[in-house]
């Protein structure tokens, strides 16, 4: 909410439409379940990691359609909801937990994919985008 009241200070439009999204997704989230009880901390994350997500995704149609005007507004959202998320890991970090899980399932091949995938979404909930997580895994277990 602080931050909602600062962009429209501000007159950041772009911010506040990246907030209100936000608000929205969360008061939907909170209702969605039935009662009115708080969201954990993980379903914050996953929602917020979701909507990023769905701006980056949204800016890359954009831009492989030469509508740089409609993907720059996309990317800037994304940037303003980025910093609610914790800190992302670099591809080195990642590797070693999804080496460290490897080592700690015995995994082998490309059928113990799940496995480590979900314990690896678990461990690096927030810290890092699924995308890349699964692209280090399939490195490894090929």
């Amino acid at each position: 909410m602080e931050a909602m009241k600062t962009a429209m200070k501000e007159k950041n439009s772009t911010a506040l439409e990246a907030l209100r999204a936000v608000k929205s997704a969360l008061l939907l989230a909170q209702t969605e379940s039935g009662a009115k009880a708080e969201l954990s901390e993980d379903q914050e994350i996953k929602l917020l990691q979701k909507l990023v997500k769905q701006r980056k995704d949204s800016a890359a149609i954009f831009t492989e359609q030469g509508r740089e005007d409609l993907a720059g507004p996309e990317i800037a959202q994304a940037a303003v909801i980025e910093q609610f998320l914790p800190e992302q890991m670099s591809e080195e970090e990642i590797a070693k937990v999804v080496d460290a899980i490897i080592a700690e399932t015995g995994a082998s091949s490309m059928k113990d994919m799940g496995k480590v995938m979900g314990m690896a979404n678990g461990k690096l909930l927030g810290k890092a985008d699924g995308k890349t997580i699964s692209t280090i895994v399939k490195q490894r277990l090929a």
